[in-house]
Order: structure tokens, then sequence, then C-alpha cells
């Protein structure tokens, strides 16, 4: 190629840029002025301009070969591959561990994921009839990664197993978040709003006929309202198809025993609506 002439070989570059821009329009063949007509009429197309047939004509004369080459077919590229959804969100592929992956591995709460020892996703039996709901883990449950395990989950513990004549393992417990907040503060609506896909997932494969909600976070944040706990608890509302019950938060409790009373009777409505006898009678 280097003992071609100059003019031969800009002729060259610009014809195989030519046809290149000739091959992505769509044009695969170019008839030669001597070519034989075809037997059958083709149909009209638009005819080149004349200036390119001369250049194909000349470059078919200074470098035999090099249009027949360049008008070979393309090998095809393979078009790229649609992107692949995770797990979590292929259709029938979700489950309770993924979301908890998902979780783990989420930051878009920044204070939240660079405070927390780890998330806190939730714990129970995977097909519940009933699920409890609170507000977000404490010091205790950031360190074991399991919801209620501190002085409030023993009196929650207690309210299911002695009051209701349940097994802690027969319900499902979580939160509106997945991680500790500073201090246990209150959740902000921004922290609960990004934390919704999760506990939405949850319910979604739980599928739990009744959802108790413990305290005000819990049962605003479900609810989307914000009304009072007050207002809110000795009722049946509805979430999707499942009942809520709403009544105040075990920590509360710890701290003004006498709503023990509310809770209880709060406790006794769940537990007539879920068909259950009342162990305290």
């Amino acid at each position: 190629m280097t003992d071609q002439p100059a003019s031969t070989m800009r002729m060259r570059t610009a014809m195989r840029q030519k046809l290149e821009s000739l091959a992505s329009a769509g044009v695969t063949h170019i008839q030669s002025p001597r070519a034989a007509q075809p037997r059958e009429p083709a149909q009209p197309r638009e005819p080149a301009e004349p200036s390119v047939l001369a250049e194909l004509q000349a470059t078919q004369n200074a470098a035999p070969g090099v249009c027949a080459q360049m008008l070979q077919p393309r090998q095809a590229m393979p078009l790229p591959l649609a992107e692949v959804q995770p797990a979590s969100t292929a259709a029938g592929a979700d489950s309770l561990e993924q979301v908890g992956r998902d979780a783990a591995s989420c930051r878009l709460c920044q204070e939240l994921a660079t405070t927390r020892t780890q998330t806190v996703p939730g714990v129970g039996h995977p097909q519940p009839r009933l699920m409890f709901l609170g507000e977000a883990p404490g010091a205790d449950e950031d360190r074991q990664g399991v919801p209620f395990v501190g002085r409030a989950g023993q009196l929650l513990t207690q309210m299911i197993e002695n009051g209701m004549g349940l097994k802690r393992g027969d319900v499902f417990i979580g939160n509106v978040l997945k991680c500790r907040p500073p201090g246990n503060r209150t959740p902000s609506p921004q922290e609960a709003a990004n934390c919704r896909p999760f506990l939405d997932r949850q319910i979604a494969l739980l599928k739990p006929e009744f959802i108790c909600c413990l305290g005000a976070v819990a049962a605003q944040n479900l609810l989307a309202t914000d009304r009072a706990i007050g207002k809110l608890r000795g009722q049946v509302h509805h979430y999707r198809g499942s009942k809520v019950i709403c009544t105040y938060h075990p920590a509360y409790l710890l701290r003004n025993p006498a709503a023990k009373k509310d809770t209880w009777a709060d406790l006794q409505i769940l537990m007539q609506e879920m068909g259950l006898p009342n162990p305290g009678k």
C-alpha cells in the first residue's frame, strides 16, 4: 500500500468513507453502466448522484477489487442485550430474603446508611395471618439485626403470647424503617418514603390477613393519614386487603403503664376479628 501514489491513497480513503456512508444508508449494490439489465423490471429507486458513479468507476480502474471488498455484506453486530432485572424486581422472583438484601445495600438516607450497624428488615413467619408493624429499630435491634428485642420487644412478646395466646414465631414483626435513626429519633417523612418500597414488598409477599400498627408513626405511614393514634385505635381499618388495628407502641406503654388497658382493649378487637379465643377470660 505504501508504494501507491498519494492521489490513489486519497481516492481510496474517500471512496471507503463514501461506501461506508452508503452502506449505513442501506445501499448494498451499485449498478455499473455496463451491467446487463435485469430480466424483470426492478422497483424504481432514487438514482445515485453522477459524481458518485464517476468516483466508483475511477476507483475500480485505479485499484481493482476495492469496491467489491467494501460492498461485501458486513458481519452483523450483536444488538445490546436488554438489561437484566435484579431478582428483586423480576416478575415472580421477589422474596423476603431479597428484600433484606436490597435494604442492606440501600443508601437513600445518607445519615442512616452511615450510622447504622446493620439493617433490620423484619423476622417471623413467612405466611402469617398477623403482622406487627412498628416504627424503627432501636439500639438493641441495630446491634442484633432483629426487631423488638429490647425492653419494648419483651413487652410485645408478652402481648402476643400471654395476651393473645399465640407464639411470637406465628406472626411477622417489622418496622416502617429498616435502619435505626440516630438517638432513636422519630423518622422523618422523607426517610419513611425512601423505605416504603421495602415495606410494600414485604406486605405483598406476606399477604397478612391482619396488620397491627404499633404507635402513631406506623399507623400514620401505613394508612397515609395524619390522625393521632388516639383517633385511629379502637376500630378496624383496611389496607390492600388486610384488616388493620392500631394501638400504642410498647415503648410508650413502658413510659405510660396506664395506657396498657387501652392496648388490651385493642388486642381484644384484633382477637375477635381473627376468631381467637380470649385467654384473659
